[in-house]
């Protein structure tokens, strides 16, 4: 494993971030009044908002259409998610992970996820097992159609959908609060050719061994994925 630094990446240029919002459709800006911690969580996550980018509440207001009251609501919960910092008389900031900490996050996941993996085995309904399955068929369809929000969110629900059914309410607590500052860098790089094979591949792997209720297996297979996960994060880490 790449050896860790406690650098953290350059900030996007302001420009970059007001060009990213701008192009948000009216659609979007409208739905925003319903659920505005909703859409600024998926822009963090698919770094629509990389990390790092200050978030400039007069920017944000103007181009998404709503006060600052609701947005400071907002980030509020983004910032008790993890996903936003903010610091007094200087705003909010997309929060930003140095390498040691994106090294012992994702350690800390891969065995949370494999805990989860071996007890999913022993509880998971037939019910569960096929909505995965599914699951595990619309994001091939994603993928060929490049469609990578459709891609993530698909991942994203066949991970947390083996968390449910290991049916363990702490476990769940844990993995769900982890996870929010994850988000992010789990969506990051998959869209990369030999990254997004390797990603499918692995959760094929994962779901015959969940179909065979090969609670060892699927344990191995599960942590070995959020290590390559963490091993590729850090080899694309600034030095």
């Amino acid at each position: 494993m790449p050896a860790p630094t406690e650098e953290s990446p350059p900030a996007p240029p302001a420009q970059a971030q007001l060009a990213a919002l701008s192009s948000l459709t009216k659609v979007a800006r409208l739905r925003l009044h319903d659920s505005v911690v909703d859409y600024l969580r998926t822009l963090i996550v698919e770094a629509t908002l990389a990390p790092g980018t200050r978030l400039n509440e007069r920017q944000l207001c103007e181009v998404l259409g709503i006060s600052r009251t609701p947005l400071r609501e907002a980030l509020k919960v983004l910032a008790a998610e993890g996903l936003v910092e903010i610091e007094a008389n200087r705003g909010a900031t997309v929060s930003q992970m140095t390498p040691a900490e994106i090294g012992a996050a994702f350690e800390t996941m891969s065995g949370i996820e494999a805990f989860a993996g071996e007890l999913a085995c022993e509880r998971i309904s037939e019910v569960d097992l096929a909505a995965i399955k599914s699951l595990h068929a619309g994001m091939l369809t994603c993928k060929a159609q490049s469609d990578w929000s459709g891609y993530y969110a698909r991942n994203r629900e066949i991970h947390d959908r083996i968390n449910l059914a290991a049916g363990n309410v702490v476990l769940r607590e844990i993995y769900l609060g982890l996870n929010r500052r994850l988000q992010a860098l789990r969506f990051h790089g998959d869209t990369d050719g030999g990254n997004c094979e390797n990603a499918i591949q692995e959760h094929a792997d994962m779901l015959r061994a969940l179909e065979a209720r090969d609670s060892a297996r699927l344990s191995a297979l599960l942590r070995r994925h959020l290590l390559r996960k963490r091993d590729t994060l850090l080899r694309q880490a600034p030095r």
